[in-house]
């Protein structure tokens, strides 16, 4: 056994353990070089020079201090250009602000110096009718919407659907060209107040605005318009006839159909029922610029 080899020992050789952070480094040594080699030989290049720091000559000193005062007096001058401004900018901003509200007041009161004058000529046109009108004079004034009328009928309540929108987008209603958007439009407002005319209403008014042979539907932007004035939803439509047929013959009609379709399809929502009285003003203007009645011809009886 003394004979045998011992094994030989490599102790001496083997290589130190691997540090924990070997695999981090380029993070190592971005933490242990913070400073860039280039900008350290620079620095300590300046120092050996005696460059560094603050200039130490007179000259350079009074050029730094020039810099410095001639920075702080435009900073300044700024400062106190937008002080004077201030007040300019407020005083010009609340002039315009005035003279938009005059503008307001002046259109608030040309509209209701334009309604006293609606008001002064449709009356005297009712005085007219009854004048030169003699037995068929209230009939001739019911029909054409020169006074107010009152009876039995219907109220129609039409809404937009709930959350629409007011811009465009979306695929067209079919030959209408409107875009879906659950919003009723003038062409709507059209078919709904023809099926009430087709289903027997003798008056139609829509949100207090009363329709005549002259009214038009028309439409400015998202608004309806009716002879010129803008509708506001829901839209409330009355129409005068005989309550136990009118709204019936409405639903069962074309354009009843086509409103129970944009109801569906579009969520627009309406009611529809019969009222014991409904009142319906006088329209407020009967111009008639072009036509003319016919003399009536000898003999005639």
């Amino acid at each position: 056994m003394s004979g045998m080899s011992q094994p030989f020992n490599h102790r001496g050789s083997v290589s130190p353990p691997a540090r924990p952070d070997a695999s981090m480094s380029l993070l190592t040594h971005v933490m242990d070089h913070s400073l860039d080699e280039g900008y350290a030989e620079a620095s300590a290049r300046r120092e050996a020079e005696g460059t560094a720091g603050l200039p130490r000559t007179l000259k350079a000193r009074l050029a730094l201090a020039a810099g410095l005062v001639l920075a702080a007096m435009v900073v300044t001058l700024g400062a106190a250009q937008a002080r004077v401004a201030a007040p300019v900018l407020a005083k010009e901003r609340q002039e315009l602000i005035d003279r938009v509200q005059r503008a307001d007041e002046h259109a608030d009161g040309l509209e209701q110096d334009i309604e006293r004058l609606r008001e002064n000529v449709a009356s005297r046109q009712r005085e007219a009718l009854k004048q030169h009108g003699g037995d068929q004079g209230q009939l001739v004034a019911l029909l054409s919407g020169a006074t107010e009328v009152r009876g039995p009928g219907v109220k129609l309540v039409v809404d937009d659907a709930k959350g629409s929108s007011t811009g465009g987008g979306g695929k067209p209603r079919e030959n209408a060209g409107f875009s879906d958007t659950g919003r009723l439009r003038d062409r709507d407002m059209q078919k709904i107040v023809n099926g009430l005319w087709q289903s027997g209403a003798e008056a139609i008014s829509i949100n207090g605005q009363r329709l005549t042979a002259l009214s038009a539907i028309r439409a400015a932007g998202d608004a309806i318009l009716v002879d010129n004035r803008p509708l506001v939803p829901p839209y409330e439509v009355l129409a005068v006839g005989d309550k136990k047929r009118l709204g019936t013959a409405f639903q069962d009609s074309a354009d009843g159909q086509y409103l129970h379709v944009l109801q569906e399809s579009y969520g627009i929502r309406y009611t529809l029922s019969a009222v014991d009285e409904v009142r319906l003003p006088a329209a407020s203007s009967l111009t008639v610029r072009t036509a003319t009645a016919e003399e009536p011809k000898k003999g005639a009886s």
